[in-house]
C-alpha cells in the first residue's frame, strides 16, 4: 500500500507541470490574420516552455519560425520551420525569444509576425521595469488642468507588465500541490 502510495505521489509531482501547460491561440478568436494585432496580443500573455502556440489560418497563410534578424527584416527566405497546414500546433520546448511570421508575400510587411520570449518554467514571472524614471526631475512641473466641472476625476486602475504572470505561475503551482495533496490524503485514508 505504501509503495504505490509513494508511486501515484511521485508521478503526480513529475506530472502536474505537463497538465498545467497553457495553449495560446495566436490572435484569440482572430486567428492568424493580416488584421492581427499580435504585438498586443503577445504582451497580454505569458509563453512558459511547455506551453503550445496554436495557429489557425486560412490556405493563403502559413507559418515560419524565424530568427531575429529575419524577424526585424521580414526575411521569409531562411524559415527555420515552416507550416502551412491551417492548424499548427508548436510546443514551446526551450526558453528565450521566439519569432514567427506568414511566409505568404507582403504579410510580414504588412504586420503579420509575432515576437514572444519564452519563460523557464521553473522560473515565475517578474513584473518588468517602468522604461520612464518614478524620480522628480529637476525641470518644472508643467501644471495639470483644474477640474471645472466638479466631477470627480477618473483613474484607471493599472497591473504592472507581467504581473498576470506572476499569478497565472502561481495558480499553476498551487493547483498542482493542490493535486499532489488531494491524492496523497485519499491514499492515507
Amino acid at each position: 500500500m505504501a509503495v504505490s502510495a509513494v508511486a501515484t505521489l511521485l508521478f503526480l509531482l513529475v506530472a502536474s507541470p505537463v497538465a498545467f501547460a497553457a495553449n495560446h491561440v495566436v490572435g484569440g478568436s482572430g486567428g492568424w490574420t493580416q488584421s492581427g494585432d499580435y504585438t498586443t496580443w503577445a504582451a497580454a500573455e505569458t509563453f512558459t516552455v511547455g506551453d503550445t502556440l496554436e495557429f489557425n489560418y486560412g490556405g493563403s497563410h502559413g507559418v515560419d519560425v524565424i530568427s531575429k534578424d529575419d524577424y526585424e527584416n521580414c526575411n521569409t527566405g531562411n524559415a527555420i520551420e515552416s507550416y502551412s497546414d491551417g492548424k499548427t500546433t508548436i510546443k514551446l520546448s526551450k526558453s528565450g525569444p521566439m519569432y514567427f511570421t506568414c511566409p505568404t508575400f507582403g504579410h510580414c510587411q504588412s504586420g503579420m509576425k509575432l515576437s514572444i520570449n519564452v519563460l523557464d518554467s521553473s522560473t515565475p514571472s517578474t513584473p518588468s521595469t517602468p522604461s520612464t524614471p518614478s524620480t522628480p526631475s529637476d525641470s518644472p512641473a508643467t501644471p495639470s488642468t483644474p477640474n471645472v466641472d466638479n466631477t470627480p476625476a477618473k483613474s484607471t486602475p493599472t497591473t504592472p507588465n507581467g504581473a498576470a504572470g506572476v499569478f497565472g505561475s502561481m495558480n499553476k503551482f498551487v493547483i498542482g500541490v493542490s493535486v499532489v495533496l488531494g491524492a496523497l490524503f485519499v491514499f492515507m485514508c
